[in-house]
């Protein structure tokens, strides 16, 4: 995939929030590049939930995420939540 993607940030958020958001885009990545732990990913978007309480807002930064990486923030989440642990992987 394109890693010369923009990531979606929100620039009113505070530095430690775009680390949170940022942290949780990383294990999407991970997920679809080759693998992360179902706990890390679900740890990283209850973070994420945090700054992003919202579901509109939510899909609106897992469509913008996913037309400019190909990686959806969803259906990383989908499948980590239905294995509860071990490796989730998307990728081909």
């Amino acid at each position: 995939m394109n890693k010369q993607y923009s990531y979606p940030l929100d620039m009113m958020w505070s530095t430690e929030e775009i680390s949170s958001v940022l942290s949780f885009l990383n294990q999407v990545e991970a997920a679809y590049e080759g693998g992360t732990q179902a706990e890390a990913l679900l740890t990283s978007y209850s973070v994420f939930k945090k700054v992003v309480p919202g579901k509109a807002q939510e899909k609106q930064i897992d469509r913008e995420f996913q037309e400019s990486s190909g990686y959806s923030t969803y259906q990383a989440v989908k499948m980590a939540k239905e294995k509860g642990r071990g490796v989730v992987r998307l990728g081909n």
